[in-house]
Parts: structure tokens; sequence; C-alpha cells
């Protein structure tokens, strides 16, 4: 039996993380992904990328876009056992938008929580992506034991982006 699941609770395991792995088609429709930094805001995620970047490119091209966040786990105090990382797997809408559109609340919310600056905004634009459809997850809301079983660890939950 799957993993019983909120929507809240998935967001909240969003919120908490930064790195995600993205990802989309380029116009050959070979599948590519890559490792992104987002900032969640709202329930809508956003991605600072250089403007002429592959994926701002390709994701210019085809929206459909797919994210995997992963969520270490880990037994306190016993390193050594090797416990499998839960995740967070989900469709989404994208769109590349130049720093320039964005609302000086917004763009000043999402450039103060990234790590570092990376070129001047006229150099970069933001990909924003909203979730769509469901969560799909593995380890998410259950316990370090029970993700030994796939039947428990499994869970599924619907996006619901209002907070």
């Amino acid at each position: 039996m799957p993993a019983p699941l909120t929507s809240g609770l998935v967001w909240k395991e969003i919120v908490k993380r930064s790195f995600a792995v993205l990802s989309y088609v380029n116009p050959k429709g070979r599948a590519r992904s890559a490792g992104i930094v987002y900032v969640p805001v709202d329930r809508v995620l956003y991605v600072r990328v250089a403007k002429k970047s592959w994926k701002a490119k390709h994701i210019r091209l085809n929206p459909h876009v797919a994210l995997n966040v992963t969520i270490s786990k880990r037994v306190p105090f016993m390193p050594w056992i090797k416990i499998p990382d839960a995740t967070i797997a989900f469709s989404g809408a994208a769109r590349v938008v130049p720093m320039s559109e964005l609302e000086p609340k917004l763009l000043e919310a999402i450039v103060g929580q990234l790590i570092e600056e990376r070129g001047t905004p006229d150099e970069n634009c933001i990909i924003e992506i909203r979730p769509t459809g469901h969560f799909v997850t593995y380890g998410v809301g259950v316990s370090l034991l029970d993700m030994r079983y796939p039947e428990k660890a499994r869970g599924r939950a619907p996006v619901d982006r209002s907070a």
C-alpha cells in the first residue's frame, strides 16, 4: 500500500531543498538532464541560467519539463548503513523569462536566495517552473524502515499550487 501523502507534505519537502535534476528535450527529441539550484516562491520554482545556455534554448522550444528532487536519508550515528535517497518526481510547464520582466520584489526574492552571483542580469534569465499533474514520491513521509518496502515507500499526491 503506498504511503499516505498530501500535497502540503510534498511542498514542505521541496521548500526545504534547493537542488533538483531538471529534464527536458532538445530539438532533435533527445532527452537531456542537468542539475539545477532552484528557489521556491509561492509554489513555483525559479532557476537562474545563462540566456545562451542549452537549458534556456531547449526550454524556449519545448516547455515540457520534469524534475526530480532528492532527499538524503541517513541513520543518525550509523552512516555506514546504506539507505536510498527519498525522491520527489513531477512534470511541469516551464518558461524562460528575461530578468528585466520579473516584478522587482520577486526578482529580489529569487536572487537573494541564490548561492552565488554569476554574470550580469543581461547575461542571465530565469526559468519559471510550475509543477503540474501529480507528485510521485519514494520515501517521503515514511520511516527509514519502511523505505525497504517499495509498496510502503511509494506515494502519489496531486500538485496543489494553492498555498
